[in-house]
């Protein structure tokens, strides 16, 4: 006998308004980026070093040449921008263990393009003309709102990030009835920006939050302002995140340090120690241009431009039917 739920499963998770829609989505992608003179690139899927950020958890190859599959094309865009190409892209699939809801697949989709000579504000217009372009009317009338990490956060949680304590944080997560254990501020913070604040963003809006706390930089570079802020963005259709986008360390020392930094906390949180990308450092030794750049989620912008809850709506086969 088959198993129960095997004669209906094997059918797509997706109408075919939302596969149709997805082709759709890639060609007008394609069209934008052809416009604004940006080159489609390709690069590997599997890597000898994986992704060091703490809240990451990279797929691996179980062969005796151990392999990471990419989490994000990033790091080999970064090294064909030092070898001389400046406006560049990549359409295509990334993997991450452990991300499975409504909003996560563990393959999913990602949009990810570098500017040479933008500025990362710059760069969060583009992303937003992007998604106007693309979402076929779905957003027409939305307003464009931009904020502050400092600003919002004060405005919704009524603690200054830049200025308060673990205990505090705490103290305004139990207020709100959010349960958690023994974290640190960076985990706090993190658990009260989605909990309180990404809920509150405007609906019907796109929604730029830019300048974050220097120890949320990840891969931006931290501004020397008083106090300092790390110039990234992040972009929302509504509540829903779709885009993170940096102005990119250009610096080998300070990126070897973070990389460093990110393994001495995944240790302590228990998770595998990343192989570090010697050739991504070596490639900022060389010399990467003063650039911007993003990461855009498209199975979360079809997910909003066809207002569904629920990513396996959008993909032909989720990691349930898979």
């Amino acid at each position: 006998m088959s198993p129960a739920g095997e004669e209906t499963d094997w059918r797509p998770g997706a109408s075919r308004l939302a596969i149709e829609k997805r082709a759709r989505l890639l060609a007008d992608i394609r069209a934008f980026m052809d416009e604004r003179g940006v080159l489609e690139v390709e690069t590997p899927i599997l890597s000898r070093a994986g992704s060091s950020d703490p809240n990451i958890r990279s797929m691996v190859t179980e062969s005796r040449n151990r392999r990471y599959l990419r989490t994000s094309p990033e790091y080999a865009l970064k090294r064909l921008l030092a070898s001389g190409h400046q406006q560049i892209y990549e359409l295509g699939r990334v993997f991450r263990a452990g991300e499975c809801g409504r909003h996560h697949n563990p393959e999913f989709t990602m949009l990810e393009w570098y500017r040479v000579g933008m500025g990362y504000r710059e760069m969060a217009a583009e992303v937003l003309e992007l998604i106007r372009a693309c979402s076929a009317g779905s957003c027409d009338g939305w307003q464009e709102r931009w904020f502050s990490y400092r600003e919002v956060f004060i405005q919704q949680v009524g603690l200054d990030p830049w200025h308060c304590t673990e205990s505090d944080l705490a103290g305004c997560a139990a207020e709100r009835g959010i349960a958690a254990g023994n974290l640190e501020q960076s985990q706090w913070l993190d658990l009260l920006f989605a909990g309180v604040v990404q809920p509150a963003l405007p609906g019907e809006s796109l929604n730029v939050i830019h300048d974050f706390l220097p120890e949320q930089a990840a891969l931006a570079r931290v501004r020397p302002d008083d106090p300092p802020v790390a110039e990234r963005f992040e972009v929302f259709m509504g509540q829903m995140e779709l885009a993170n986008g940096y102005q990119e360390l250009t610096d080998p020392d300070e990126q070897l340090r973070r990389f460093q930094r990110d393994n001495r906390t995944r240790e302590l949180l228990g998770e595998d120690v990343a192989p570090i990308d010697k050739r991504l450092i070596a490639a900022l030794r060389h010399g990467l241009p003063d650039c911007s750049g993003v990461a855009l989620g498209l199975d979360r912008l079809l997910m909003s431009m066809l207002k569904l809850e629920h990513m396996g709506a959008v993909l032909a086969f989720d990691a349930e039917r898979a």
